[in-house]
This record gives C-alpha cells, sequence and structure tokens, in this order.
C-alpha cells in the first residue's frame, strides 16, 4: 500500500493581476513532517487555504490518498481526515479548555437539537465519551494542560493555547494536521515544550502527517522529516534541513548568517 497520503501538483492562485502562488508542486507520506518556510509573503498560509478549502486554486490539485480535494467545502476536507490551526487563536475562550477539545470531535458526533431535547439519554452518553476522548487527547498533547481542562480557555497563557489548538484539531482524528505558526509568541523555553509535546503526538499516532510553517528555524531543524522554501508564491527548494540551509539564497534571505551560524 502506498505511503503518499497527501499530494499537491501545480497549485497556482491568482487574485487578480497577483499571483500569491505558482506551480507548486509537494508530496507528503504518512507520519512524515513537512516543514514551509519563507518570508511574509511568500504564499505559505495561502497554501493551507488551498489545502484546507479556504480558497480554491486558479489551477492545479490537491489529492488526499489519490481521491481530489480541490472544490469540496472546507468541512468536507475536515470529516475527509485533514485538520489545522492558525496564526491567531480561534479558541472559544468563554468555554472550558475540555469544552473546546469535545468541540474539535464534532465531525464524530451524531446528535443534534433533536436529540438534545428528546432523547436526552442518547446525547449524554455520546457527550460523556467525547469528554472521555478528549481528556485522553489532552493528556497526550500536555499533561500540565490537562491538568486546566475546566479553566477557561480564555486564562491560559499563550503557550497553552496554542498547545489547546493542537488538542481541538486532533479531536478530529486527523490524516493531516497543518500547524500555521505554532511557535508564534512563544520564548525559547516554550518553544522546546512545543517541539516535546509534537514528538508525543508524532509516537501516539505514528501515521499521522503533518505540514508546519514556522519562523523559528531551531524548531523546523529539528521536528520537520524534510524542509520546503516558498519564495514569492514559488517553491525555492525541498530537502533536508541540512540540504536546504546550504543553499546561499535561502541562508541570506530566510534563515539569516547569523541563524546558520547558531543552527
Amino acid at each position: 500500500m502506498s505511503t503518499l497520503v497527501l499530494e499537491g501538483e501545480g497549485l497556482t492562485m491568482r487574485f487578480g493581476g497577483l499571483v500569491a502562488m505558482a506551480e507548486v508542486d509537494f508530496k507528503l507520506n504518512r507520519g512524515e513532517i513537512l516543514g514551509v518556510i519563507g518570508p511574509n509573503g511568500a504564499g505559505k498560509s495561502t497554501l493551507l487555504n488551498i489545502i484546507t478549502g479556504i480558497y480554491k486554486p486558479s489551477s492545479g490539485q490537491v489529492r488526499l490518498e489519490g481521491d481530489k480535494l480541490t472544490g469540496i467545502p472546507t468541512h468536507k476536507i475536515v470529516e475527509r481526515g485533514i485538520a489545522r490551526t492558525f496564526q491567531s487563536s480561534r479558541l472559544f475562550g468563554d468555554l472550558s479548555v475540555l469544552d473546546n477539545v469535545i468541540i474539535g470531535r464534532h465531525v464524530h458526533t451524531k446528535c443534534g437539537v433533536f436529540d438534545a431535547v428528546f432523547r436526552r439519554g442518547r446525547a449524554q452518553r455520546e457527550l460523556k465519551e467525547s469528554a472521555a476522548i478528549a481528556e485522553d487527547l489532552l493528556k497526550a498533547v500536555s499533561r500540565e494542560l490537562y491538568e486546566q481542562r475546566h479553566r477557561p480557555a480564555a486564562v491560559l497563557p499563550q503557550a497553552d493555547r496554542r498547545r489547546l489548538e493542537i488538542a481541538r484539531a486532533l479531536a478530529s482524528e486527523p490524516k493531516v494536521l497543518l500547524l500555521d505558526e505554532p511557535s508564534s509568541g512563544m520564548d525559547d523555553n516554550d518553544t522546546e515544550a512545543l517541539i516535546t509535546d509534537i514528538r508525543a503526538v508524532c509516537a501516539a499516532r505514528p501515521d499521522l502527517a503533518m505540514i508546519i510553517i514556522e519562523h523559528d528555524m531551531h524548531l523546523v531543524s529539528t521536528l520537520p522529516h524534510k524542509v520546503m522554501v516558498l519564495d514569492y508564491g514559488e517553491k525555492l527548494a525541498e530537502g533536508t534541513y541540512e540540504e536546504v540551509r546550504k543553499i546561499p539564497r535561502v541562508q541570506e534571505a530566510y534563515l539569516g548568517r547569523k541563524a546558520v551560524e547558531n543552527a
């Protein structure tokens, strides 16, 4: 059986006369982590928006396990097995940590308003099951986050909010997880903890594939199996971090000489 889980072919995105992405190809295997780097405006978030159906590409195709995703509504793409986090927090601040993760289970729940009113027992059983799964997820992502499961999400520090967003995305049981700058707003210690958390998730779900958009070069050099560099919407390079970091244009424009010397 093929290990290929996600593929982008000839992805091009035009906004009027602006070409935000031009003929970008990528392949992602089960259990593989792809890091995507590049300056602001390089097309990194555009790539995730195309994969998740927020944008329909001007040309090109995205395939999940060989099936086309292009043109499919975003919620259907989630149901098929792709989940993501965003640069800015999209948590429900007034709800508890646990409730935020339970909401991430929506693609696997069947009870609706009718059940809540007329079949309360069924709805309560489903909620109890979802809560148990959510608690296990929190434990897997971060024991510290689990200990705060009954606190409102709004009171969490930035690092824990990022962890919660990952836990909520995992609640949909994705085949592919897309992380958009997960270390944003974190200090070095928080980033190290995040790396540990992501490794724990990978150990628990060895078939889970990830695409991580990131500016923190320590994270990029540590987690991804391969790195893709975008430049003005075009793919500049792809390979291991060690291979990519040796390209002069990548060194000077994206990593910086100091980052390369200290890596």
